[in-house]
């Protein structure tokens, strides 16, 4: 299952990649793929990852996941 998030903040690579290591260690999920000129955050998991935890591990990395 793919989920599509809008990530706000990000402003270079690095971002990206703090974003993508956050979420990507999530339980269940097991890609996360962030735009870094879109701030689309594509996530694969098995089921659909629970927003709050998503939000959360944004958050971890810095930035805010857009409601």
């Amino acid at each position: 299952m793919q989920t599509t998030y809008r990530v706000e903040g990000m402003t270079c690579g690095h971002c990206v990649a703090a974003v993508e290591e956050e979420v990507g260690a999530l339980d269940g999920v097991t890609a996360a793929k962030a735009d870094l000129e879109t701030g689309q955050l594509v996530v694969d998991s098995g089921d659909e990852p629970d927003r709050n935890a998503v939000a959360a591990a944004v958050d971890e990395a810095g930035y805010t996941l857009a409601s």
